[in-house]
């Protein structure tokens, strides 16, 4: 019989999600750690301006316009929304209840097979701690998000033949296919899953192949219902082709850093729980079948080819080696494992009484309050990010073209645009190659650099206070350092066009080198 007090007695997964949300939320910096975050903003903000998805670029001066696939328009669409009521610390706030409702689900699904809960808790924890570099106010939240239930249901739908769940994947595919490019991710859990019925189908015998055979056919049906689908969309079928163009460009993949291979030199618990997949599958007696063999392998390559799928290798083994696990804490006849058991068996007997959302409810709601009345405040970090360069920028305009750092032409877009605009941003993909090397050209000072610059019109240069191209600027004579902090510098050309800016600031002093 339930009880009253049984709706207010938190369940490990209350109490998870409790804890989630409210450090995203009170950590400061932490989703806004990258800047791009203010140019989804903006980007949305012109969607609900103009009621249209921008089909070529707005926030860079480069003539002709560049083509762009905003494939994250919905995503950026909510943001707009949520900034546009309470700025930044409400995006914060939502995709701190975003992140924390992914790993509260992702810890419901495990917790669904009635197992170890000090294992769980284990495999949880581990799962956090590997995947918690990810944590960012950005579109991609969105796909951890879906890619957890869509990977639950298809477990469901598989190991306890609930077909009914396969009936949310075309809904589910509508929005993650105008939310982020990771939709694709779908479509290849899909095959996956497909495949792996289809190898039962072909090696059974009598009723379980019918059985086989009729999931084959549930999942390809529901495959092409999703890819027509996934047609709706701003871009109809080119976006099917987008991540495909992006991944395979090796060019931009090796400067992007989130799209970089792991660095097992670095200390990262991603390592670890990676060693810990390959043990367990290595010892463990129980075999995984065609779909767990294809999970791991495919998602461990791309693990190790990008640091940008860790998360989705660490989501998709963590069923796999936890049921491994379970199997052979059930079968030890070690004293202490034993004692695990027990104590195992006697929590989760308080944990099953748990009923309700009081508790995640009541956090959520706290956090709502604290945003709207503005007791918390969120911005970017002011010692990392260009935020008082960029306030320079809005009290003294200069006029003409600038060349800037990538991640500052962000935050332009965020603060100032459209007064200034950028040579580059986060939006690398389109960008191009070509243009791409030419900011690194000039970044690093290579052959026919300046080139760049006249190709261009630049006359003007804003970049990392601490770079190679700020302490050559410096040494220039035909070059002006106008303004200078710690994380930013301002250079104008020694020309007419400036001459009012270098004698209104004749004498700025550069920071020292060195951090300090």
């Amino acid at each position: 019989m339930k009880k009253k007090s049984d709706y207010f007695i938190p369940s490990l997964s209350d109490v998870l999600f409790i804890a989630l949300l409210l450090i995203l939320y009170f950590s400061e910096y932490l989703l806004l750690r990258d800047c791009d975050t203010g140019y989804h903003i903006r980007a949305g903000e012109y969607i609900l301006e103009t009621f249209s998805v921008p089909k070529h670029d707005l926030f860079s001066f480069l003539a002709p316009e560049l083509a762009w696939t905003a494939h994250e328009w919905l995503a950026e669409v909510i943001m707009a929304l949520v900034h546009n009521q309470w700025g930044l610390t409400g995006v914060v706030a939502f995709f701190s209840f975003v992140l924390a409702l992914t790993y509260y689900l992702f810890f419901k699904s495990l917790r669904s097979n009635d197992g170890n809960l000090w294992l769980l808790l284990f495999i949880a924890l581990l799962t956090i701690s590997s995947s918690s570099f990810h944590w960012l106010a950005r579109p991609h939240a969105f796909t951890l998000l879906l890619f957890i239930i869509w990977y639950h249901l298809l477990d469901r739908f598989q190991y306890q033949d609930k077909h009914y769940c396969l009936f949310w994947f075309p809904p589910i595919m509508l929005l993650w296919v105008n939310l982020h490019g990771g939709f694709i991710i779908g479509f290849v859990l899909l095959g996956i899953y497909f495949l792996g019925n289809a190898d039962f189908w072909f090696k059974e015998q009598g009723e379980i192949r019918k059985i086989y055979e009729n999931k084959c056919k549930i999942l390809f049906l529901i495959g092409i219902v999703c890819l027509i689908v996934s047609l709706i969309n701003p871009y109809g079928y080119h976006i099917i082709f987008f991540p495909f163009n992006l991944v395979g460009d090796k060019f931009l993949m090796s400067i992007v850093s989130e799209f970089m291979p792991t660095n097992f030199q670095e200390f990262q618990p991603y390592k670890y729980y990676f060693l810990l997949t390959l043990a367990v599958l290595m010892i463990s007696r129980k075999r995984v079948n065609f779909i767990e063999l294809t999970l791991i392998l495919l998602f461990t390559y791309m693990s190790l080819y990008s640091v940008r799928y860790i998360t989705l290798f660490v989501f998709v083994s963590a069923p796999i080696v936890l049921k491994r696990l379970e199997t052979w804490f059930m079968n030890s006849d070690n004293s202490s494992i034993k004692f695990l058991n027990r104590r195992s068996d006697s929590f989760a007997e308080t944990d099953v009484k748990a009923r309700g959302f009081f508790w995640p409810t009541a956090a959520t709601i706290l956090i709502i309050i604290l945003t709207i009345t503005g007791v918390v405040k969120h911005n970017f970090d002011p010692d990392k990010k260009p935020i008082n360069a960029v306030n320079f920028l809005k009290d003294e305009p200069i006029p003409g073209n600038m060349f800037n750092n990538d991640e500052f032409g962000d935050y332009i877009i965020y603060a100032a645009y459209p007064e200034y605009q950028v040579f580059v941003d986060g939006r690398n993909d389109m960008y191009g190659k070509n243009h791409m090397k030419q900011y690194i050209k000039v970044r690093g000072l290579g052959a026919g650099w300046e080139n760049v610059l006249e190709e261009h019109d630049i006359d003007w240069v804003f970049f990392d206070a601490d770079s190679l191209l700020s302490r050559y600027l410096l040494e220039r004579e035909d070059w002006h350092l106008i303004y200078a902090d710690k994380v930013a510098h301002i250079y104008v050309r020694d020309i007419p066009e400036y001459e009012y800016l270098i004698e209104k600031y004749p004498d700025v002093e550069p920071v020292v080198w060195g951090g300090q």
